[in-house]
């Protein structure tokens, strides 16, 4: 059957309606929960440019409960609640973001009109009284209910009327009746909590108090939501991050006991420096020149939170421990405030939105988690316009903006975690492992007490002497405990290392096949285009091979040292090609000799030492802007006793002068994003080929020096020959220099 065709009528406009119960949907699904309805409803106080704000659970003369929020702001005009506070979504907020006028003026913080979904999701009357400055007090009155139940939303109306009791000369007082759910003690606790950090919680909002009555409360009765417990960190660091991503800012350690030594220690990091690298972890693409976030102001505090920490700060500060762990509970995680007023986390859930918790299981003792640390973000609307709200209010927007804003913040959390363990480790002269063990010997001990003996010394003469071996012993033990604690993090390193090898192993022998049959078929049938992408591959294959090498000295637990070769020169090209991709982002210049030295080293364990010096110095050299960017590598003979001694020369900041004793200690590190392991580990390896990796003072940049064994029949250096240099840029398809070779002018090695 065919339908027939209507008459052709004209097109007719139809109008988007809305349902009157939209508040109420709108208010369940906008606004996640009770309390972050209420803490929606203080903000419209704090945006009202009011003076201070009052929460009140009360209950009317038939013992019915209500919830008051009364304000001393700048309240409204009957105009502003017909044609503002009765919109929905007005854009109001957004085309008058400040309140006050003046410089003295506060930028508002809402602007999507979640004030009256919040009343509606809380209770269903709702009361207003309102009153701006020298005019008429209006009550309006709604109930939600029968809002919903009528047809249309045209159909659906406020109770508008002047209220003429006593009212004070401007503000807003808001009674939420017949509410919804019976508040619990608990999530009383959880408002009392977040109302206290809806403000920056080290320091008073201008202007701007909140005051806080729980149910059950006498008239009259109230306290202001402050932290008592914050004003005393042991670990803290403030700053701020520019435009550029760069940070600036300062760390302090201030020890809980009389006896111990604060510190302040200036920090200052670059873009790439203060997120881990010139290379994002989830892709090979460089990082941009700026974050996509803007600039923004910090102040992260951190407690140590055992059992002693503890017992330590509830005797100073007089104190219960619980009152401690509650404190810093109501703040604990990194709190984001826009404009001086909480963006997030608004809920306990959200507290941990950094992810700190997950990231320490991998570093337990040294990260700090959420219960450890209270922080304050100051961004604002102007500089951070790519930072914003999702519409439940709970998160930030993902985006660009995003990302780049919590790859920085997670890098000043590195920083502050970094130098809270140097001053959390017993820093002293470097010591290897073999010599710690040394300490526990008991034969010096034996030949104390036999000297004793022989001089007639009674056995209670020989008690000191064995006291002070205990306390010596126990102090090694603590020292190789630590150590060890570090070198556990690296006990998987085999077995992953083992697993690399095998893999790449199997992956480069099937690939070899097909190029060999490839170069086969090219040899019989040209193809430029082909050939090219052939000898890319090899290239590759190549690649992966060196990869396996240097892993092979760690991923078998056969492997031997002695009677292995490399030439040092060559080992410092190879390396560099590693670090190639930092290095051409950060467009520093590296020089390597023109001598060619072998030493009685393995490759490997060559490798690795150089690797780690390599990283180091461009990680800190990246962060250099006045001068040029530098590398030096230099090559010299030690004395005609058969080693050659190497040095590796940065232009970065240098290291600090309480360093230089305890850098080589495991754990120590200024790298946000490190571990602390790699100089440990590069010294180590050294003083297993008999030598000693050093720093020392100089007027730019950093220095460290490490002594080899020479080969005993191909050790000695010639000069004159050129290296050849690798460096392949993937984009262009070309050959370009990566290092720059000269001549050695100390000799040649």
């Amino acid at each position: 059957m065919t339908v027939p065709t209507p008459a052709a009528t004209p097109a007719t406009k139809i109008p988007f309606r809305f349902h009157p119960r939209v508040f109420a949907a709108l208010g369940a699904d906008l606004v996640t929960n009770d309390v972050v309805a209420v803490m929606e409803l203080v903000k419209n106080a704090y945006d009202a440019g009011a003076g201070e704000v009052e929460v009140r659970f009360g209950k009317d003369s038939s013992g019915l409960g209500h919830l008051d929020i009364e304000d001393d702001g700048c309240g409204m005009t009957r105009e502003i609640i017909e044609k503002v506070w009765c919109l929905v979504a007005t854009p109001h907020k957004t085309e008058n973001r400040i309140v006050g006028g003046g410089s003295g003026g506060r930028r508002v913080s809402g602007e999507r009109g979640l004030g009256r979904l919040s009343a509606a999701r809380l209770g269903d009357d709702f009361r207003m009284r309102t009153r701006s400055l020298g005019g008429p007090c209006w009550e309006v009155t709604v109930r939600w209910s029968s809002l919903a139940a009528a047809g249309d939303l045209s159909e659906g109306a406020v109770l508008l009327k002047p209220y003429e009791g006593e009212f004070p000369s401007s503000g807003t007082q808001i009674r939420i009746g017949s509410l919804r759910e019976e508040w619990s003690e608990s999530q009383v606790a959880d408002l009392r909590s977040n109302l206290s950090r809806i403000v920056p919680p080290f320091t008073e909002a201008e202007g701007f108090s909140i005051f806080f009555a729980p149910p059950d409360t006498g008239a009259g009765q109230r306290s202001r939501v402050r932290p008592e417990f914050l004003s005393k960190p042991k670990y803290r660091l403030t700053g701020s991050v520019n435009a550029d991503g760069d940070f600036s800012g300062r760390y302090r350690f201030k020890p809980l006991s009389e006896d111990g030594t604060p510190r302040k220690r200036r920090v200052s990091l670059s873009w790439a420096q203060l997120v881990g690298g010139a290379r994002r972890t989830d892709d090979s693409a460089p990082r941009p020149e700026s974050p996509r976030c803007g600039g923004f102001r910090l102040d992260l505090r951190a407690w140590d939170l055992g059992a002693e920490e503890r017992g330590e700060i509830a005797h100073r500060f007089e104190l219960k421990r619980s009152a401690i762990r509650a404190a810093i509970s109501a703040h604990r995680g990194v709190s984001v405030y826009r404009d001086g007023i909480l963006v997030l986390p608004k809920s306990p859930a959200a507290r941990d939105w950094l992810g700190l918790d997950f990231r320490r299981v991998g570093k337990v003792g040294t990260r700090l988690s959420t219960n450890q640390i209270v922080g304050m973000v100051s961004i604002s609307s102007a500089d951070n316009a790519g930072l914003r709200d999702t519409s439940d209010r709970e998160r930030l927007a993902a985006g660009p903006a995003l990302s780049d804003f919590r790859e920085l913040l997670m890098g000043a959390v590195g920083v502050l975690e970094a130098e809270r363990d140097r001053d959390r480790t017993e820093v002293g002269p470097e010591r290897h492992l073999a010599s710690l063990f040394e300490e526990l010997s008991a034969t010096p001990l034996v030949e104390e007490v036999q000297g004793l003996a022989r001089k007639g010394a009674t056995a209670e003469a020989t008690v000191p002497v064995v006291e002070s071996y205990a306390r010596r012993s126990e102090q090694a033990v603590r020292r190789i405990e630590t150590r060890f604690a570090y070198y556990s993090q690296l006990a998987t390193i085999g077995t992953i290392a083992a697993m690399l090898v095998h893999e790449i192993g199997s992956w480069t022998v099937v690939i070899s096949r097909f190029l060999i049959t490839m170069k086969e078929r090219l040899a019989a049938n040209p193809d430029e285009r082909l050939q090219t992408e052939r000898d890319w591959a090899d290239r590759t294959v190549h690649a992966m091979d060196r990869l396996a090498r240097r892993f092979a000295p760690m991923s078998n637990r056969g492997y031997r040292r002695s009677g292995r070769t490399a030439v040092l020169e060559e080992r410092i090209l190879d390396c560099l090609d590693f670090a190639d991709g930092a290095i051409r982002i950060c467009q520093i210049r590296c020089e390597v000799p023109e001598s060619r030295t072998v030493v009685a080293v393995d490759p490997g364990e060559l490798d690795t030492v150089l690797l780690n010096l390599i990283r180091n110095a461009v990680y800190w050299v990246s962060g250099v802007k006045d001068r040029p960017k530098e590398i030096r590598f230099g090559v010299e003979p030690s004395g005609g006793d058969g080693r050659v001694r190497v040095e590796v020369v940065d232009n970065g900041p240098g290291i600090a002068d309480e360093d230089l004793e305890s850098i080589f200690l495991p754990g120590v590190t200024r790298k946000p994003s490190g571990i602390g392991m790699g100089l440990t580990v590069a010294s180590e390896l050294v003083a297993a080929y008999d030598g000693r990796l050093s720093t020392a003072e100089v007027p730019i940049g950093a220095v460290f020096r490490f002594d080899l064994p020479l080969a005993r029949e191909t050790g000695e250096a010639t000069a004159g020959e050129k290296l050849t240099v690798v460096g392949i840029d993937v984009q262009k398809g070309g050959v370009e220099p990566l290092v720059e070779v000269r001549g050695n002018t100390t000799g040649g090695g």
